[in-house]
């Protein structure tokens, strides 16, 4: 039996509108919204959701056209309603109640986060339980789990999440918006042992994060000698986060015995992170699984993966008057 679902994500600034036939990716279009926030150094929660209002349907439209499908045919619709920017959740989920209610079909609400790990179960060779960590620009979560549908927290960001700390420092640094690629770009021409940022690790044993402290680190370095080795300033505190970050994913991995380690999020798009989780997982029984970069940031196939899922796991559909839950 053919089942249809399409994926709806407008949690923060990305429309995404995503297809799944059975499993497999029919389209995925997303339209972005950097040009629009770049100027501002940051994501303007009102622009965000004007844009996400102006875009919507059209995108809706292109993506039936590109994949083929018609609305008739799909089964099942799934939305992002937490967490994210109030204003931005309310356009996907309004957006996604009416389709429900026009096609008469089965609506699910699902969390953002678990959505961005929901990418890597498309891959069957996952094996459960798994350990999964979320790196996006709001968030950077550990979740302990026991199947595709089963999630339990089991660590995150006591302040600035990972993606955040990337975005302020390329903001201190001057390198524009969003920070990430201008800071992974940089650090290749930089030593990563030549500037010394703290590696902060909380108390013994804790699988939470605080990237605040390095944040400040680099604002004071720089106050004090300027951006002559920007080079160098990018590569030490790119090697600070990944100390971090495996430092962390140790300490769950020792914690809870798991036989397979999924990332998501946006950060897993830098190569130099991909690869320090790469190099800790060489030589352990633990099987790492990373998202195409094209899957890692925000979009549609994120919440119609979670879908999927879902509803093979009999979980029940929502109403179709969903309740957005912001940040």
């Amino acid at each position: 039996m053919t089942m249809i679902i399409v994926g709806i994500e407008t949690s923060c600034d990305e429309t995404g509108i995503g297809l799944l036939k059975n499993r497999k990716i029919s389209a995925n279009l997303v339209a972005s919204q950097e040009k629009i926030h770049s100027v501002f150094g940051g994501i303007v929660p009102e622009l965000a959701s004007r844009a996400h209002l102006e875009r919507i349907d059209k995108l809706f439209l292109k993506t039936l056209e590109y994949s083929g499908i018609k609305a008739a045919d799909i089964n099942y619709i799934g939305v992002t309603n937490h967490p994210g920017l109030k204003g931005s959740l309310m356009v996907g989920v309004s957006f996604a109640c009416s389709l429900a209610y026009a096609l008469d079909v089965p609506l699910y609400k699902v969390d953002h986060l678990h959505s961005h790990l929901a990418v890597n179960f498309m891959n069957s060779e996952i094996r459960f339980p798994a350990l999964g960590l979320v790196i996006s620009g709001g968030h950077t979560t550990f979740f302990h789990m026991h199947s595709p549908v089963d999630f339990m927290i089991a660590g995150r960001t006591l302040d600035d999440a990972c993606g955040e700390t990337f975005d302020k420092v390329g903001r201190i640094l001057e390198l524009g918006f969003p920070g990430g690629p201008h800071i992974e770009k940089t650090a290749r021409k930089g030593d990563e042992q030549k500037i010394k940022f703290p590696v902060i690790l909380l108390e013994k044993d804790s699988t939470d994060f605080s990237f605040s402290g390095l944040k400040t680190a680099v604002l004071y370095y720089v106050r004090k000698n300027g951006f002559r080795n920007i080079h160098d300033i990018c590569a030490g505190f790119q090697k600070t986060v990944g100390d971090i970050l495996t430092e962390k994913t140790r300490r769950c991995l020792h914690k809870y015995n798991v036989k397979s380690f999924l990332l998501g999020g946006g950060v897993t798009c830098n190569r130099y992170i991909r690869n320090r989780f790469y190099d800790m997982l060489s030589g352990t029984d633990v099987r790492f699984f990373v998202p195409d970069e094209k899957l890692c940031l925000d979009n549609g196939i994120m919440p119609a993966a979670m879908t999927y899922f879902l509803v093979q796991h009999g979980i029940k559909p929502s109403s179709k008057n969903i309740e957005v839950i912001p940040t």
